[in-house]
């Protein structure tokens, strides 16, 4: 296992991560599996041998089951150097202040989270999803109280545009509040928008990127055909989503197919091996059903492609070109442009 640093802090994090939103079954919100707590321990300790140092969860998940069999779960094996990501933001009670990213909403659900999960800190602590209602300096000021009282190290965002990162990051350095180090996003071989305007913000801002849904809600574990048509009791095929585009998918199913089928491994495997050969990625969330799905997605850790096979993925999966950045690709083949850089 590798491990990554996480934006500008000094904090590594191991290059796959453990997603736990398979953990619980409770809830309206994606209810995606029902792991109890039998099922958890024998996650954690696979993902914990195969040198996974990050647990990532939230508040949402199960409502609330999730961090609770997390905490439980986990045990002493908290002292081992496991670190623990979790996020607020979504509803947890039918109260007008029950949910969002407000002062008030952020910091109960913080010390709820505690409690769930047994534990005295939070390692990474996440805005779920923009609240376009809440002032967003309040938001950054209730974080920035959160870690004075050292009950988070460090704070991220999740499924935030490219303007609302750089509008926090912006309250951040003027009120002196520590900026974010992560953005926690949606990236797959078949969905690669987060190139147009998140990655090249990431790579200037030093943001750190946890990959979450790596196999489009299943959809590139091999056990789809291009028309997502695959097995009665899958997960995509109860919830479709996220949203990917037909059209490019046949090509990209076809290309992971045949890489999968030269190393004699699974296409999901190869799907997730793809995403570690970005160097703007830090870290890949997974999560299964069992432990065999697990163990099958850890050992996309060990799958080395060749630079040939690469290059063969990026070009079946590539975007098409959009504007703006049609016109900056073509400014910068301009030799007049290129020497305006020297």
């Amino acid at each position: 296992m590798d491990y990554r640093l996480l934006g500008r802090s000094g904090l590594k994090v191991s290059t796959l991560t453990l997603g736990t939103m398979t953990m619980g079954g409770k809830g309206d919100f994606a209810k995606v599996g029902s792991a109890g707590l039998a099922e958890a321990r024998r996650q954690i300790d696979l993902c914990i041998d195969a040198g996974v140092n990050l647990i990532d969860t939230a508040d949402v998940y199960s409502a609330g089951a999730s961090e609770e069999i997390i905490g439980e779960a986990l045990g002493g094996k908290r002292k081992g150097g496991v670190l623990i990501a979790t996020k607020a933001r979504f509803a947890m009670g039918d109260g007008p202040n029950d949910r969002g990213a407000s002062r008030h909403h952020l910091i109960r659900a913080c010390e709820a989270s505690l409690k769930r999960l047994r534990t005295d800190v939070i390692d990474l602590y996440q805005l779920h999803q923009w609240d376009g209602e809440t002032p967003l300096e309040e938001t950054l000021a209730a974080l920035d109280n959160l870690m004075q009282r050292g009950l988070v190290r460090y704070v991220g965002c999740s499924n935030y545009s490219g303007w609302h990162i750089m509008k926090a990051l912006g309250i951040a350095e003027r009120r002196g509040f520590d900026r974010f180090v992560s953005l926690q996003a949606y990236y797959t071989i078949a969905g690669r928008d987060l190139e147009r305007e998140l990655v090249p913000l990431m790579e200037s801002e030093g943001l750190g990127l946890l990959v979450w849904s790596p196999l489009a809600g299943g959809l590139l574990s091999g056990k789809f055909d291009p028309d997502k048509k695959g097995p009665e009791g899958a997960r995509r095929a109860k919830f479709d989503f996220p949203p990917v585009d037909a059209g490019r998918l046949p090509g990209v199913l076809n290309a992971l197919r045949a890489v999968a089928t030269e190393h004699g491994t699974s296409v999901a495997r190869v799907a997730l091996a793809w995403q570690l050969t970005r160097p703007f990625v830090t870290s890949v969330i997974i999560g299964a059903k069992n432990k065999e799905q697990l163990a099958d997605n850890l050992a996309a850790a060990e799958l080395a492609l060749a630079p040939e096979q690469v290059a063969a993925l990026d070009a079946a999966s590539a975007l098409p070109p959009e504007y703006p950045g049609w016109m900056v690709s073509w400014q910068t083949r301009d030799p007049r442009v290129l020497a305006d850089k020297k």
